[in-house]
């Protein structure tokens, strides 16, 4: 009697577990890829699904939901041989499960490192300028890439995004050396133009004083003939007058010799008696 319930036991929790067993419930966003024997079988969808327990095997429970991919930073040598770090982020989606677990041992580990040297031979092909400008075209460049090995693994690339992208510490250190030397050669340069501009103006107004000055003593000199032409048409042959106007110069000159402060000694001419009646004419 007792023998025969423990038997009974057994059979329950063995038809018990068998049901438990060959009843399986995916969730939603995921799907299951059964195995019978060792070989893949088929793959079960969301909700209820029924599969022959001891010899069918849930082998991979796959998320068909996006999934998120984060690139680690990496350094990054461009053409002009430049030292940048940058990372990414990828959305990938399995549509394949199969391709997904038996075309590759790792997806999300295979698309990371698949974005990881596309990216540096992107970026190795710009010169450093264009690569920290053009974060858009490395995304574009970076998925069309990608996408391909990516539908041999039952994946869709559905974005990349680049997080940053950077100079390095040292490559930053020297951005800034090679800017303040660009802004000093600049300030140099404006200077040497300010320089140059102010001795071209400088240059320019002696030549327009010495132009000014030339034509004031051609007036001057001009004047001087034009008085000289009206006085000899004025006294004609007669020397009085020519000689009153000089003895009135020579006698105004003494006096403004005279008149100055530091006029401590004024020569006069031994014969001044002879020269001034010289002057007005009269000899003795």
């Amino acid at each position: 009697m007792e023998a025969g319930l423990i038997v009974s036991l057994v059979l329950l929790v063995f038809v018990v577990v068998t049901i438990a067993k060959g009843v399986r419930i995916v969730p939603q966003g995921e799907e299951w890829i059964v195995e019978r024997l060792g070989k893949y079988h088929g793959t079960l969808k969301p909700g209820l699904n029924v599969v022959i327990p001891y010899i069918d095997k849930i082998a991979y429970q796959l998320v068909t939901k996006d999934i998120i991919l984060d690139v680690q930073e990496q350094e990054v040598i461009t053409r002009d041989n430049a030292v940048i770090l940058t990372n990414a982020i990828a959305f990938i989606k399995v549509t394949d499960p199969v391709k997904a677990v038996y075309g590759i041992t790792d997806f999300s580990e295979a698309i990371r490192n698949l974005i990881m040297t596309t990216l540096r031979s992107i970026v190795g092909e710009m010169e450093l300028d264009e690569a920290l400008s053009s974060r858009d075209k490395i995304k574009a460049r970076l998925r069309e890439s990608i996408a391909d090995e990516a539908v041999d693994w039952g994946l869709t690339v559905k974005s990349v995004e680049i997080q940053d992208i950077k100079p390095s510490p040292s490559m930053q250190k020297a951005m800034e050396m090679q800017a303040a030397a660009e802004r000093e050669r600049k300030a140099v340069v404006i200077r040497a133009e300010g320089a140059k501009q102010a001795a071209i103006l400088e240059a320019e107004a002696r030549l327009e004083s010495a132009k000014r000055d030339a034509d004031a003593q051609v007036m001057l000199a001009e004047a001087s003939a034009e008085a000289i032409r009206r006085i000899t048409a004025a006294i004609g042959d007669q020397t009085g007058p020519m000689s009153y106007m000089l003895g009135e110069k020579y006698i105004a000159a003494l006096e403004r010799m005279g008149e100055k402060d530091n006029a401590k000694v004024v020569v006069l001419p031994a014969d001044l008696q002879e020269a001034v009646k010289g002057l007005f004419g009269r000899r003795g």
